[in-house]
Formats: structure tokens, sequence, C-alpha cells
């Protein structure tokens, strides 16, 4: 476990060097008070996913039940009921989500969720700006620089296979902060309806998020894979052979 800020703030700042992030790794504390955080500006009206956009763009900020905008996460997080037509499942079917409620209602009851009450409140903040020492990291970017640290992650579990779990629902909330927390591994998501329409979040974005502890070891498994792997692969050198192939191949005229 990393024990310091600087620490802390290396490993941020190595993760977008190494992997070329468009954005900060985010550090998450789940606080049990609501005391004010020295730094930090309240996320007012804003969705959990969107003050995660705010902490991977540079910003400090906290939410609490008072300024979260998103009825789901606020039941994820444990700060209000989950309100009656998500329950039910009607809401998700006046979205376009489902096309029957039953189903709507089953993705909410399957929802990894913390007791109401347990959360004051949630700090996010760039990981290579910290001032605390996160719970949590969630990292939202591209899908081929996600797959690198799932592998730092795997090697660090000793070639375990990585599991993820979705609902395809509260891709930032609940896949990538609350599964992570209460399960203590890492988790990712394609992301959500929700996520998607609220945040910055593109196309070929998807998120992901882990205990803060593995942080050390994927970490230095990335700095492995960027000295030989992750270059290589980017190259696309086979694929470079093949297309040279096929372009000189007899009678080919078709492009890869």
């Amino acid at each position: 476990m990393m024990t310091t800020i600087e620490e802390i703030r290396s490993a941020g700042i190595a993760m977008k060097d190494i992997l070329g992030l468009r954005g900060s790794p985010v550090g998450v504390r789940l606080l049990k008070t609501d005391a004010p955080v020295p730094g930090a500006v309240r996320a007012e009206g804003n969705r959990y996913c969107q003050a995660l956009m705010r902490a991977r763009h540079g910003e400090h900020v906290v939410v609490t039940g008072e300024t979260i905008a998103c009825p789901a996460a606020a039941r994820a997080f444990g700060f209000k009921p989950l309100p009656e037509p998500l329950r039910t499942g009607k809401g998700l079917v006046g979205f376009g989500i489902t096309a029957e409620e039953a189903v709507g209602a089953k993705m909410f009851e399957g929802m990894t969720v913390l007791e109401m009450g347990s959360v004051g409140q949630i700090d996010l903040f760039p990981l290579d700006l910290a001032e605390e020492i996160p719970d949590l990291v969630v990292v939202e970017d591209e899908t081929e620089k996600l797959m690198w640290i799932a592998l730092s992650y795997m090697h660090a579990h000793g070639g375990e296979r990585v599991r993820g779990s979705t609902a395809v629902l509260q891709a930032t909330c609940v896949d990538s902060t609350i599964i992570p927390y209460v399960e203590r591994r890492l988790n990712y998501g394609l992301g959500c309806y929700g996520c998607r329409d609220a945040t910055d979040m593109a196309a070929g974005e998807a998120v992901l998020g882990f205990p803060a502890e593995e942080l050390p070891a994927i970490v230095a498994h990335l700095k492995h894979l960027g000295g030989r792997a992750l270059p290589h692969s980017r190259g696309k050198h086979a694929y470079a052979a093949l297309a040279k192939e096929r372009k000189s191949a007899p009678g080919s005229c078709s492009e890869l």
C-alpha cells in the first residue's frame, strides 16, 4: 500500500504518462461524515458521473446527499431511497431502456448498494494532485488503455482471470466505485445510458475502478508493459506484416 501523498501523486502521473490518458485517474474517498473537505468544492446539482468527470479534468469536488442529482446513484451510495418508478422498472420503460417493467425492476434488485446512511459524502480528486490517500481509483478512458490496467491487475494476482460485473446501468457509481469498494477487487463496465448522456464519455471509452491498495502493483507492471509489450502492440507490427503480404500477393487488390 502506498503510504505517502507523494507516492500517490507519482502513481497518478505514471499512469497518465504510460497509457496516454486524456484525463487523470481519479482518487475516491467514501467519507462517513459531511465535515468540510479542505480544498474541495461541492458538486452542486451534479450526478456522481459528472463529479467524476470534473475530477478527471483536474477539479477537487465532493458529492453529498444534498447535492447529488441522480436518484439511482443517491440510493446506491445510501443517501436516499430508490424512487418508486425506478424500483418498479416503470422509469426504465419510460426512458426506452427496457421494454418490460419486470426487467427494469430485476436490474435494480441486483445492484450492489451501500447501507443507507453509511456514507456522509464522496470526495473525488485527480490522483496526480492528491492531498489524501484514496479508498479507490477510478479510470475512464479508451478501452485499449483500460485493457493494460486490467492486465497489470491480473499480473498482480498471479494470472487469475479478471471478473467484470455490470447491469449496463450505473457504470460509474456501482460498477466502478461501489463494487470495487465492497468486494475489494477491480471491476469494469462498458458505460451506461446515464453516464454517456450526462458526461463527455466518448463512444470508444469505458470505465473501471479498483481498491487503492492495488495501485503500487498495477503501476509497477504498467511500467514493465511500457518497456516492450505496450508500444509493440500499439505499433501493430503483426497487422502491418499481414497488410504488406496481402498487398504483394499476386492478383490481390483488396485492402485490409
